[in-house]
């Protein structure tokens, strides 16, 4: 106890509660021998720069590109996310959702914190919270804004509610000034917030 009280005065005084109890329970892992650091830091690493967004951006950047694929990863999101090599065990639940003018979706676990990890990578700490998962299906506007988006009194919000079976992954719009744009660049656009329903891709952004 004198070990974690010592952490919480030093530099981890700015991490979340849910950060320090991973936190905690990686230190006791480790000392007990159930867990490589090494290994942990790899996995960690390979979510966080090589997977996501990543995968799920370049997902996107193709359906804008390619009506196509578009049209089969609204139809299967598997298996279009598996045409590009994207497989895995989540991806197998995997639904695409588009937005449109008169729809914005907007994605939570209200039982947990399901989420497509090997699409959209580590998911944020906000979307596991209480605060979040309650609000988003009570006061969807209300969250919107708190992510400083808002949208269009007559577009409607529909709620997504991941679970174990079911993963969902946003096909937000593309944004206009973007005609000419190759997939490359489109996909530095696409956020994990964009895919979540949280934001919105900006093409000022990548100029």
């Amino acid at each position: 106890m004198a070990d974690r009280e010592h952490d919480h005065g030093h530099d981890h005084s700015e991490l979340s509660d849910i950060q320090l109890r991973v936190r905690a329970l990686e230190t006791i892992l480790t000392e007990k021998g159930y867990v490589d650091p090494a290994a942990l830091d790899t996995l960690v690493e390979s979510y966080e720069t090589r997977i996501g967004p990543k995968v799920g951006a370049q997902i996107v950047a193709r359906a804008w590109t390619d009506p196509q694929f578009k049209a089969a990863l609204l139809k299967d999101a598997t298996a279009a996310a598996n045409g590009l090599g994207h497989i895995s065990p989540v991806g197998s639940h995997l639904i695409a959702v588009e937005n449109t003018p008169q729809t914005h979706n907007l994605v939570v676990c209200t039982l947990c914190s399901c989420y497509p990890w090997e699409v959209l990578g580590l998911p944020p700490v906000w979307y596991k919270s209480a605060p979040y998962r309650s609000r988003a299906v009570i006061d969807p506007r209300g969250v919107l804004g708190d992510f400083g988006l808002t949208l269009p009194p007559d577009t409607g919000i529909r709620i997504w509610d991941s679970t174990a079976e079911t993963r969902f992954i946003v096909l937000p719009m593309r944004p206009a000034g973007t005609e000419n744009w190759g997939e490359e660049r489109l996909a530095e656009i696409v956020t994990r917030d964009c895919m979540i329903g949280t934001g919105l891709p900006q093409a000022e952004s990548r100029k």
